[in-house]
């Protein structure tokens, strides 16, 4: 939080102008909680405790770099987690970027739209919860 107001930590994949959420893949036996962490860590630099769950989202895409193309379904879960430190610059090679947004900025800034949703659902979460602890 910066001044009261929660900030969302975005990503830019490497050689891409998007502004996104770090997201990646489960791995075998790894809990879905687990993943969103160290991925987020990974992607970010950055580490957080759970807070609660967001949502989920299922999307596709065309992925123009496999020979032949192929159509890629993703089902993406996301989990608002709490900074508890790190670094953005320690990021990894998937990204370019790693820049701190308050929220508003962020759900402005972020490329995909189904994304902007679940940061305005995260608004929502925080609000909530900061409701709750008062």
């Amino acid at each position: 939080m910066k001044n009261g107001d929660p900030e969302v930590a975005l990503i830019q994949p490497h050689d891409r102008k998007a502004w996104a959420l770090p997201k990646g893949l489960i791995e075998r036996g790894e809990p879905p909680e687990q993943a969103a962490k160290r991925e987020a860590q990974e992607e970010t630099g950055l580490s957080g405790t759970i807070v609660g769950k967001i949502d989920t989202i299922k999307y596709s895409y065309v992925a123009r770099w496999e020979k032949p193309t192929v159509r890629v379904f993703k089902i993406v879960t996301f989990y608002l987690l709490k900074y508890t430190g790190g670094d953005p610059s320690r990021h990894d090679r998937e990204v370019d970027r790693v820049e701190w947004f308050p929220i508003e900025k962020a759900i402005s800034t972020a490329t995909y739209p189904l994304e902007k949703g679940i940061l305005k659902k995260a608004k929502q979460l925080i609000a909530s919860d900061s409701e709750g602890s008062t």
